[in-house]
């Protein structure tokens, strides 16, 4: 396949920063019997909440008085914060290529995501460099796969739709992605990424 790309999009979390939520009942529980597994429960059935906190809809500290009026206030926001935020893992496979696609593309990072895990999460990683652009949910207030957040990305690029090649772990958000005329992949190994690649015409 003869490569055009203009722009190559990446999500965040599992893609380039895998995650796991394990941690966080973890370190609850250590500070209180149950306190993880409360948090997981109020997490799971208020999944709105999360999603409100993303779009930018809530603030940090609005999130998070909310968690912490559900952990009996067990810990400070401070302490939650970090706790929250230490999930993620580095894919350093996926980095290390991002230098070698920045020569010829516009890199884009398209995520869901949330002030309080950019600060004491992900955001200090030197990877985000390689960046052109940081397409954030709750900086753009939508959240994938609204509309709104893809437009954001082709606003920055002002290339069409079919320049943008998009790799994302939720097949809702690559088909979003590709209904605006997007070529999207959904992320599932590193070689399975380097084989898209490869069959798009894109070496590295």
């Amino acid at each position: 396949m003869k490569n055009t790309y203009e722009a190559i999009i990446f999500d965040l979390g599992n893609v380039l920063m895998p995650f796991d939520y394990r941690s966080i009942i973890n370190h609850l529980n250590e500070i209180h019997p149950q306190l993880g597994n409360r948090f997981l429960e109020f997490y799971r059935d208020r999944y709105e909440l999360h999603r409100s906190f993303e779009r930018g809809d809530l603030s940090a500290e609005e999130f998070t008085r909310k968690i912490l009026d559900v952990l009996d206030n067990k810990l400070d926001s401070e302490s939650f914060c970090r706790i929250y935020s230490q999930i993620f893992s580095v894919n350093q496979t996926l980095v290390d290529i991002l230098p070698l696609l920045k020569t010829h593309y516009k890199l884009v990072l398209l995520s869901n995501t949330n002030e309080i895990h950019r600060k004491y999460g992900w955001g200090q990683n030197q990877f985000l460099d390689y960046f052109d652009k940081l397409v954030l949910s709750y900086e753009v207030g939508s959240v994938k796969p609204e509309g709104k957040i893809y437009e954001a990305v082709e606003q920055f690029t002002g290339a069409p739709p079919d320049k943008h090649l998009y790799f994302d772990d939720v097949l809702e958000y690559v088909n979003a992605a590709r209904e605006r005329g997007w070529d999207g992949v959904q992320f599932v190994s590193n070689e399975q990424f380097k084989k898209a690649l490869n069959e798009r015409g894109i070496s590295i």
